[in-house]
């Protein structure tokens, strides 16, 4: 019934012809709306008025300036760069042959802000999905519609028409990425040009006014009278020599002399009276408010001080930008991103640069990071774009901490015990935090020549059709490879040495300082503790090797040994320097200890999650006995869960992951 009210109404009203169009016809073929000013509005005479231009370049520009790169989410926590996906370098550089990722987002965002709606088409790979290109689609071409798929069920279609270019082509979500702003049904965002029309029209229509004002003289409109009549003629040569003797900027003031009694009447207020300055700058706050920016970001200085300029940065940052910032990272969330990668990858703004403050406020924040613990130098110089240096990711805390939950430190020889323990642990985090990187490294060499000796020997000896004689001779080679003294123990012992004899040298330092005593040369420990890691290592890799030619067929021998040389180039650098950051320090101190008279030592556990490590905390061992004998059993958190001892445990780790310390008992 509305529909046939509509309709019946429609027909008794006026006719739209050419000398009577309605206002809809107007619009259609003249494109934009006219405003309160008298002035059209449209997508292209919007950008002739310089606020409104200035606005949207500065959000355009700054949101396509920052980097914008994919993450990978790393456990239990922390996050790095996934460069290896392919969407990283779409987002980062290049997101298809023509444009940088800078063009591609500032134009986006421009048609987002204007439009309400930014629209890129997602060029994919029919075989793979892996998205290779992502192309801007110019949104006066493009209808956004609401498909019903079924009983409930919608979905958004893209129609794009090109018809110069006989282009026409319906996009569904996942061919897309869609940029919305502020809207009314979660679908389509409001347009800015649109709803901004009154005030983008009253701002070109001042500009105008200003523009003929100079042209006529900077002098307001007038009349010029007679006391007679005068014929057309000479009213018409009047006029013209009066134009031709005052009009313009040039002509502008000259003396007006008037013959025959013709006299000069002002009609009209002057542009002081007009308030036309007044107007000029209230339509540039006009258009900050709009968009949602400082005025200083057009450049209206009128209200910025050197005192506040830094706080209306950081407030355009996190009023304008961030909502604009969050909206680009959950479309390429929800739409770049399959629903099986979302768990693992996400996409983030590096907002940095934009809220770095002066020099000095910038490096007293620095100082208190470093110094309570959650920015180490090289977290530093990376902000600072400087390369980082050696040894420079330890971080530091205060000596006269101690974790939340401890008691106070008593008075007294108990107080100085306890400030021992918490300087001690905390150096030799510290030192654990300077060494781990070389230990890793180490590894890491070591686990690339295991890689190309072996691969080497898999080549000549797996080749198929070998059979059980090539497994014969591939092991015996495997032998002299992993021997005690064969290449793989050499390399290892050549790269360890010298990592842990300093290692140890400055973890006896410190602990000889934390009982006040002399310092203990642990180079023959460190010697004899390398030597124990490489027999230990090297017959573990023979070992795994061995064991997979004695399990797998024949012909999958080869593969699953290439298989676990990669495994190893990829999981056991950082799992052999997580369990040495642990062991070793603690392993040093526990013998600088011994050198220095000390006769029991304690285990203290580190964290509350660990019902293994729980079950050791506080407990005190004599110097010459372990904490946990091989063969010793502690109880899991779960009912049934137990851990069984391999070897007698002298101080942490005591599983995979521990990260306790060993503290000296001293008076």
């Amino acid at each position: 019934m509305g529909l046939i009210r509509s309709a019946a109404r429609a027909l008794v009203g006026p006719v739209s012809g050419i000398a009577t169009p309605e206002k809809w016809v107007e619009d259609w073929f003249r494109g934009g709306v006219v405003n309160s000013a008298g002035v059209r509005v449209d997508y292209e005479t919007a950008l002739h008025y310089s606020a409104f231009f200035a606005g949207v370049r500065v959000i355009a520009e700054d949101v396509g300036s920052l980097p914008f790169p994919l993450y990978e989410r790393m456990e239990p926590r922390g996050k790095r760069r996934a460069i290896d996906h392919p969407l990283y370098e779409l987002l980062r550089n290049q997101p298809n042959p023509m444009m940088s990722s800078q063009q591609l987002r500032e134009t986006l965002m421009g048609h987002a802000l204007m439009w309400g709606d930014g629209v890129a088409q997602v060029v994919s790979d029919r075989r793979t999905g892996v998205i290779e290109e992502i192309w801007p689609l110019r949104p006066d071409r493009l209808r956004i519609k609401i498909l019903r798929t079924g009983p409930g069920a919608f979905t958004r279609v893209y129609q794009y028409r090109d018809e110069a270019n006989g282009i026409k082509a319906t996009l569904f979500p996942d061919e897309v990425l869609h940029i919305a702003g502020l809207g009314f049904n979660g679908v389509h965002g409001y347009s800015v040009v649109e709803h901004a029309a009154n005030s983008i029209g009253l701002g070109l229509a001042t500009e105008h006014h200003g523009a003929k004002y100079f042209s006529n003289g900077s002098a307001p409109a007038g009349a010029l009278t007679h006391p007679g009549n005068l014929s057309d003629g000479a009213r018409k040569r009047m006029a013209d020599d009066w134009e031709n003797i005052h009009r313009g900027i040039d002509r502008a003031h000259r003396v007006a002399i008037l013959e025959e009694g013709v006299t000069w009447q002002q009609v009209g207020i002057s542009n002081e009276d007009a308030q036309f300055l007044e107007t000029r700058k209230l339509q540039v706050t006009e258009m900050a408010r709009w968009l949602r920016i400082p005025a200083h970001k057009i450049s209206d200085l009128e209200r910025a001080t050197f005192s506040n300029i830094e706080e209306l940065q950081i407030d355009y940052v996190s009023s304008a930008l961030r909502a604009w910032l969050e909206r680009w990272e959950q479309a390429v969330y929800t739409q770049l991103l399959i629903p099986e990668e979302r768990e693992r990858f996400f996409a983030e703004h590096i907002v940095d640069a934009l809220l770095r403050g002066n020099t000095k406020a910038r490096y007293d924040a620095y100082a208190v990071g470093r110094q309570w613990g959650w920015l180490s130098a090289n977290d530093v110089r990376e902000k600072e774009n400087e390369n980082p240096v050696d040894g420079g990711d330890a971080y530091l805390v205060p000596l006269n901490m101690v974790p939340a939950g401890q008691p106070a430190p008593a008075r007294g020889a108990g107080a100085r015990a306890l400030r021992a323990r918490v300087r001690g642990a905390a150096m030799r985090e510290r030192l654990a935090g300077q060494y781990g990187p070389m230990i890793e490294r180490a590894d890491a060499e070591i686990a690339a020549l295991e890689a190309k000796e072996v691969g080497r020997l898999v080549e000549e000896h797996l080749t198929e059709g070998r059979g059980q004689r090539g497994v014969a001779s591939f092991l015996f080679q495997l032998g002299l490879l992993f021997a005690a003294e064969g290449l793989i123990a050499e390399a290892m012992t050549a790269l360890w040495l010298p990592i842990i004899t300093a290692f140890a040298a400055d973890v006896a330092a410190d602990a000889a300082e934390e009982v006040a005593a002399e310092p203990v040369d642990l180079a023959t420990w460190a010697a004899a503790y390398v030597a124990s890691h490489v027999r230990y290592q090297v017959g573990s890799s023979y070992g795994q090797i061995r064991k997979i030619t004695t399990e797998a067929a024949v012909d999958a021998i080869a593969d699953e040994v290439l298989a676990r040389l990669g495994k190893w180039q990829d999981e056991r650098p950082e799992r052999v320097a997580r369990w040495e950051k642990t062991q070793l320090p603690n392993a040093a101190a526990r013998e600088t200890w011994k050198a220095a008279g000390v006769t029991e030592v304690e285990w203290v556990t580190v964290g509350s999650n660990c019902s293994y490590c729980d079950q050791l905390d506080g407990r005190i061992v004599r110097m010459e006995n372990p904490f946990v004998a091989k063969g010793d059993v502690l109880d899991g958190a779960k009912e049934g869960e137990k851990l069984t001892a391999k070897r007698n445990t002298f101080n942490p780790p005591v599983h995979v992951g521990c990260d306790c310390r060993v503290a000296p008992v001293v008076a």
